[in-house]
């Protein structure tokens, strides 16, 4: 239908992504090297003290919810019922770490009877379609729990887009929080890994059960270095996406997204969408009675104009 992609993000080689692979050493088991580099710069950018480099999303927020169990010696955690531990991660929190998980919607973190001891908020809320609260709402969230003495953890996986939608630097967002967990290939398009920080003490600590949960790989300064990668070219241009996905959620006549990502549901058959829509859209999955998708505005993304948009949703729209 169409030959230009609106939604994804171009594939390239990590070697043609990189360019000239820098002349560094390797790291040893995650000490030194490109690893050692990318924790660093983690640390600076989100303002905490110290930043840990972890091979997955899941494998980090396990370690941290982990250690603060351990240091709250309280083993609730609170989370809205859309989280992905609860979702996505086939009971690790409890079959792996003992952990009992509550689910806890924003309007019940004050009120909730179980004594939980960490809170994780995931900011943006990725199954609501990348919404963001304000900033108000989220400091007041993490008042609540404050009050309740218990920690609050960041799910920040996408954390990189949504200064723009708070209106807030990534370290005043990062500094209500006890700890904060980043993906690298999310939204900065690297291969994989993701990054805990906090405090030294906490990601001491986070060090050793990395470890234990079987991350510390000899080597992973392939992943590291597409991570730099990323900070460096994809992060600054985040903004532009942002303001792009605007542009291209009007054209389609939908509520303006939050960050460069938003989701889109339609009545129909999943592989009949998936099939009309080409590359236009990407692939359809039922979610309830209604199919979704879910729209990543990119580079690509922006060779598109309102008008184009505007024209091939409506070619899509009529074949539906």
């Amino acid at each position: 239908m169409l030959n230009r992609q609106l939604s994804g993000i171009r594939k390239k080689t990590l070697l043609e992504s990189l360019g000239p692979v820098p002349d560094v050493d390797p790291d040893r088991y995650g000490d030194g090297g490109p690893v050692e580099a990318l924790e660093k710069r983690v640390a600076q950018l989100l303002g905490t003290e110290a930043a840990l480099f972890v091979p997955t999303g899941t494998m980090a927020q396990q370690i941290a919810l982990r250690c603060w169990a351990d240091r709250t010696h309280n083993p609730i955690v609170a989370m809205h019922p859309r989280a992905h531990p609860l979702n996505h991660e086939d009971d690790a929190l409890t079959v792996l770490s003992g952990l009992r998980p509550v689910k806890v919607r924003d309007s019940e973190v004050g009120s909730c009877p179980e004594p939980y001891g960490t809170l994780l908020l995931e900011v943006p809320d990725r199954e609501a379609g990348f919404v963001l609260p304000t900033w108000d709402e989220l400091t007041s969230l993490v008042d609540l729990a404050r009050e309740r003495d218990a920690v609050v953890h960041l799910d920040g996986a996408r954390l990189w887009e949504s200064t723009y939608g708070l209106g807030k630097p990534l370290p005043e967002i990062a500094g209500l929080f006890d700890s904060v967990y980043v993906s690298f290939y999310k939204s900065l398009e690297g291969v994989s890994g993701a990054a805990l920080a906090g405090s030294q003490d906490f990601v001491d600590q986070a060090r050793v059960w990395r470890h234990r949960y079987g991350g510390m790989l000899f080597q992973q300064w392939p992943a590291a270095l597409s991570a730099l990668h990323g900070l460096d070219t994809v992060l600054p241009r985040l903004g532009r996406y942002v303001e792009h996905a605007k542009v291209v959620a009007a054209a389609m006549d939908l509520p303006e997204p939050h960050t460069h990502q938003f989701a889109l549901h339609l009545p129909g058959d999943p592989a009949r969408l998936t099939e009309v829509s080409g590359s236009f859209l990407g692939g359809f999955w039922r979610d309830g009675t209604l199919a979704k998708t879910e729209i990543t505005v990119a580079e690509p993304a922006l060779e598109w104009t309102a008008d184009e948009v505007r024209e091939a949703w409506a070619e899509f729209r009529s074949m539906i």
